[in-house]
């Protein structure tokens, strides 16, 4: 699989520092680190883990003997993605005006030159914040590239259907080579250091899921632009390490979903509604755990 057939020439000073964070990944961190290294470009690798039992860190030690621009985290617990994406940043040397952060997930399998297509595009428009086309092993895209911020009318209108989950995916548009979009998934994002450090970075209150969201919405108050780069395709096998623990994925799905309402939609809503979406997000969250549970 390429990510453009017509990559465009990376600028002579910019450089990316990707960054990782793993939990039990061993099915597919070390194709994800042995693509990073050979990525253009990427000029520091760092990976944070937490606490995985698999293998995933002597994958992660063995690739850091062989490159410098590897270093690792080994976390003694596992303190969230959120907390393990800003530990990644932290580790980075002190940054420069052009450097960009590229937030790969330990599934996502990037091609060399896919930082190359995305920082051609995103370069242009000072502050922003790009995700790839990305698709499963069977070529199928995914949903949660293109988002809308979550519709917590639409939840509480379905407060007596909770097991019907609200539509935030927006169809791909590829006429556009470049599709804005409200969210995008937090499997593979490139951004401006300078953006990351503007906005805070990730807000820790997050455990998994949710966080990306938050980013972007973040990243929008602030000005700067998401888009998905519709031309840029990378492979994502998803969801590994989340397998073998349904319940507490679900559980910090919903748990995400309630901090995000709080933090910017309840102040501007009366004590009936949110309650109400207390009780639509919490009603659903049985259901939504059982069928993770049964895939």
């Amino acid at each position: 699989m390429t990510s453009s057939s017509d990559p465009r020439p990376l600028p002579a000073r910019a450089e990316f520092q990707a960054i990782v964070v793993s939990y039990r990944s061993a099915a597919t961190i070390d194709e994800c680190l042995s693509r990073l290294r050979e990525c253009i470009g990427v000029a520091a690798i760092r990976v944070v883990d937490n606490q995985s039992d698999d293998g995933t860190l002597e994958i992660v030690q063995r690739h850091a003997s062989l490159d410098p621009r590897l270093r690792f985290v080994a976390n003694p617990d596992n303190p969230g993605f959120s907390v393990g994406c800003n530990q990644g940043v932290a580790e980075l040397e002190p940054a420069r005006d052009d450097d960009w952060l590229v937030f790969v997930n330990p599934d996502c399998m990037v091609e060399p030159d896919t930082f190359v297509c995305l920082h051609a595009l995103a370069a242009p428009l000072g502050d922003a914040l790009l995700s790839a086309d990305l698709v499963n092993e069977h070529d199928e895209r995914d949903a949660a590239v293109r988002r809308r911020d979550p519709d917590f009318g639409a939840m509480l209108a379905g407060l007596l259907r909770p097991w019907a989950a609200p539509k935030m995916a927006v169809a791909p548009d590829d006429s556009q080579e470049l599709q804005s979009v409200q969210a995008t998934s937090g499997a593979l994002m490139l951004m401006p250091r300078r953006l990351f450090a503007r906005i805070g970075g990730f807000d820790e209150g997050y455990r998994l899921h949710a966080e990306d969201l938050d980013l972007c919405r973040r990243v929008r108050e602030s000005g700067a632009t998401v888009a998905v780069a519709n031309h840029v395709r990378v492979m994502h096998v998803r969801g590994v390490s989340s397998r073998s623990r349904p319940f507490f994925v679900e559980w910090n799905k919903h748990r995400g979903l309630w901090r995000y309402f709080s933090k910017f939609e309840a102040p501007r809503r009366g004590a009936l509604v949110r309650a109400g979406v207390f009780a639509a997000i919490w009603l659903r969250f049985p259901i939504a755990a059982l069928r993770a549970a049964f895939r």
